[in-house]
């Protein structure tokens, strides 16, 4: 049996890897290829485990919240945090309770359980929206591509919030006070612990230099911790993996280029799992009836709920246009998030009346299909599409994902740099001066360019494969070193090593031979 297993993952995983060159190529989203493909697994009545799905699914949910989180840049999306932050929380109270109402009034489904499907839907899917982005190489103007991450991003803890405490109400285990700890709880504790671990986390990352491998491993151990803590006494967890994300991302730690490929390879894995798993557990004689409703509170959610709380939250602002507003309004797809929700309405034992799971799988399969093939259209069509600003355009997500790299010179007084034109400067072939750094400002240079003392010069140039060398070696300099207080030049040459960098307190130094030692200094030499 366990053969048989193994080559149905095996085929998979393939087949899921052809599915996704398919689709860049097609334009077809992706995700909606894992969903089908899923189906067609489930059609040949494999056993199905749903308490083991459930936990499937919520183990690879906290990688996409964490990678999430990871991935965002807080200086980009400085601007925008305020109102992404309150859409992703307001703005999903809005969509949940507009959406129940509508299932309320005019499905004519019971009140509790109207609420239940807003909450499972209320939050929007970041990563379906970038892997659309990412595939057409699209970029937006006006921050929206910020704006967009940061809400995505964020606005699934709420929906798990609301999911939790709908759950609740409807088996009759909650109360008023009950309710108003456990929003405190999730937000408090989610908040707290999360901020806890990401820091003590960075502090290590700092200090400490993983063997290859290792750093990947400790960084999936504080993705699952920074979920399971709260999650035990009533935080929310989702929140805390965000929060962990965000900080850790945003800080400075050796390693961290090798990270990014390893979570984007994980992250992209659990996506396609969960999307498969969508389809796999979907029962097809179930979807006939759920196609009508699900149709009709996709086009309420994308017609009324979702604009009308878009433009709610964001307009009294007066600092976004109506072609962003319009944008962000329609950018909303339902994706992993409401898959995982869905999941839970199913394995919590609660009776329901109404198939939450069929029509939420609908509503994910239109969403998708689409919507999401739509958002190209739509971007172009408001005129929101910045041919100069690709959806990958920072230099860190070139150094991260490309094989290039940058570096800088200072150029000193009286060098061989000082006062020579761009142009006579003798470089090699794969090395450019990308932009010059001086006074504080920055600029592209030319040909024509007169370098002077003090420029900054950044170069780009290929990325080389460290890996092929010698481990790098870390020599301190002991209190009392005799070396203490000489200068670099002074110290014992080897002719099979070179002193590249001093590591002093928190700083980094790129030494000349004047630079003077000092005690407690670390020096890094290739050997």
């Amino acid at each position: 049996m366990l053969p048989l297993m193994l080559i149905a993952v095996a085929v998979i995983i393939l087949v899921c890897i052809f599915l996704n060159n398919f689709s860049t190529k097609a334009g077809v989203p992706v995700l909606l290829l894992f969903i089908l493909f899923g189906m067609l697994y489930g059609w040949l009545e494999l056993p199905e485990y749903l308490d083991v799905v459930e936990q499937i699914c919520t183990t690879a949910l906290i990688f996409i919240m964490f990678y999430g989180g990871f991935g965002t840049s807080w200086k980009t999306a400085k601007p925008v945090a305020t109102h992404s932050g309150i859409l992703a929380t307001v703005g999903v109270f809005l969509t949940a309770a507009l959406t129940g109402l509508f299932c309320c009034f005019v499905l004519g489904w019971n009140w509790k359980e109207s609420m239940l499907l807003g909450a499972v839907v209320s939050s929007t899917d970041a990563a379906t929206v970038f892997s659309i982005l990412r595939n057409r190489k699209m970029g937006l103007k006006e921050n929206s591509g910020p704006m967009l991450e940061i809400e995505s991003g964020s606005n699934d803890p709420c929906s798990y919030m609301l999911t939790i405490i709908m759950l609740s109400i409807i088996s009759g285990t909650s109360s008023g006070l009950g309710i108003l700890y456990d929003i405190f709880a999730q937000f408090v504790y989610g908040i707290g612990i999360g901020v806890t671990m990401a820091l003590l986390a960075a502090h290590v990352l700092k200090r400490r230099t993983f063997q290859k491998g290792f750093d990947s491993m400790y960084m999936v151990s504080i993705a699952l911790a920074a979920y399971a803590i709260p999650s035990l006494i009533g935080g929310n967890g989702y929140l805390s993996v965000y929060i962990v994300g965000i900080i850790l991302g945003n800080t400075d730690f050796n390693g961290k280029k090798s990270l990014v490929g390893f979570f984007d390879g994980l992250t992209s894995f659990m996506q396609i799992l969960i999307f498969f798993i969508l389809g796999y557990i979907a029962i097809p004689s179930s979807l006939y009836s759920a196609v009508v409703p699900a149709i009709l509170i996709f086009l309420f959610m994308t017609i009324v709920a979702r604009p009308a709380t878009v433009f709610s939250l964001l307009m009294p602002a007066k600092k976004y246009s109506k072609p962003f507003l319009k944008l962000v309004s329609f950018v909303g797809l339902r994706g992993a998030a409401s898959i995982v929700f869905a999941i839970m309405t199913i394995t919590s034992g609660v009776e329901l009346e109404n198939d939450i799971f069929s029509v939420v799988f609908c509503i994910v399969l239109i969403s998708i299909g689409l919507q999401g093939s739509l958002i190209p259209y739509v971007s172009k069509k408001l005129n929101m599409v910045d041919t100069s600003n690709d959806i990958m355009g920072t230099f860190s997500d070139y150094t991260e994902n490309e094989e290039i790299t940058f570096g800088t010179v200072s150029v000193k007084k009286n060098s061989g740099l000082d006062g020579q034109l761009i142009r006579d400067v003798n470089l090699p072939q794969e090395l450019i001066v990308t932009f010059i750094e001086r006074n504080k400002q920055y600029f592209v240079p030319n040909g024509d360019t007169v370098i002077e003392a003090g420029d900054n010069l950044v170069f780009c140039t290929r990325s080389f494969d460290y890996e092929i060398m010698g481990r790098l070696i870390e020599c301190p300099l002991a209190k009392g070193s005799k070396w203490a207080g000489k200068a670099l030049k002074e110290y014992p040459k080897n002719g099979n090593s070179i002193l590249i960098m001093i590591k002093r307190g928190d700083g980094r130094i790129i030494p000349n031979g004047d630079t003077i030692l000092q005690e407690g200094d670390v020096l890094v030499i290739v050997r």
